[in-house]
């Protein structure tokens, strides 16, 4: 895998080497990986559709062959979205598709909002938006205290990326993350963007599993409500990661290239206007 230094990384703390992958040739389209890393949720089924694309897959600072540790915490997202700005105009890309899944698609969005410019347009799979997370308190209460509780061929995936010392670590500081985060919507606003995700702008497209464990009944339908003119894409049998489970990801396949065509649409009629 290649990589690239960064001088200053908000999320590694100082400076950091950003380790990546790099598959095809065309327009660049960087994915930015969930909480777990890439390789639990890998994209070997969509490389198909992308085959147009230069797709580029960045590990975050903590996560796979990158800087390790980075720093959680309930700014997460808003650290790392600073980290990937920094590290696509290391690589020399003045502006690309963004395709973020759970974590990453929140990084998406609000790179979306902060550095607009950036962003040809935003596939968002998974997306989250309470910070509260009643439902999944447990789940994050487990990766938080017993990793080792998902099971061999979870945590072998994880070791395998992360490495046999730093698995445990990240999915405790995932898990604790979230806690942190559900607490501080006690004292403030329930969504991660602070009543912003109306100000996105750019073209984008919400792919999301109707199946999705990690979602609140009413987190789709406020989404919805900010960004009305988005492409809603719903997979009635898609859980938290459509593009790589058996069942749904030939039908997300089909979202998946509808989007990236209604988003370059959008996107050239915009630049013509």
């Amino acid at each position: 895998m290649p990589s690239i230094p960064l001088s200053y990384s908000l999320l590694a703390g100082g400076p950091a080497e950003i380790f990546y992958r790099e598959i095809g040739e065309g327009e660049p389209l960087l994915f930015l990986h969930g909480g777990w890393g890439y390789k639990i949720y890998p994209l070997d089924e969509q490389l198909q559709v992308l085959t147009d694309f230069r797709v580029i897959i960045p590990d975050r600072s903590g996560y796979g062959c990158s800087t390790k540790p980075a720093i959680f915490g309930p700014d997460l997202h808003h650290r790392a979205t600073q980290e990937t700005i920094a590290f696509v105009d290391a690589i020399g890309i003045e502006k690309c598709l963004f395709w973020g899944h759970s974590d990453g698609a929140v990084i998406a969005a609000m790179l979306g909002l902060a550095a607009p410019g950036k962003c040809r347009g935003l596939i968002l799979e998974a997306l989250h938006y309470d910070r509260e997370k009643i439902h999944s308190r447990q789940f994050f209460e487990t990766m938080a205290s017993e990793p080792e509780a998902f099971g061999s061929r979870v945590t072998d995936i994880l070791k395998s990326e992360h490495g046999e010392s730093n698995w445990r670590d990240l999915i405790r500081n995932e898990g604790n993350t979230w806690l942190e985060i559900a607490h501080a919507a006690r004292s403030g606003t329930r969504d991660l963007f602070d009543g912003r995700l109306s100000a996105l702008h750019v073209p984008t497209a919400v792919i999301h599993g109707a199946q999705d464990p990690r979602t609140e009944d009413w987190e789709l339908d406020a989404v919805r409500r900010e960004l009305p003119g988005a492409g809603f894409h719903i997979i009635a049998s898609g859980g938290h990661s459509p593009h790589s489970e058996s069942a749904c990801a030939v039908e997300f396949g089909r979202y998946l290239e509808a989007a990236l065509a209604a988003i370059s649409k959008q996107y050239q009629d915009s630049a013509a206007s």
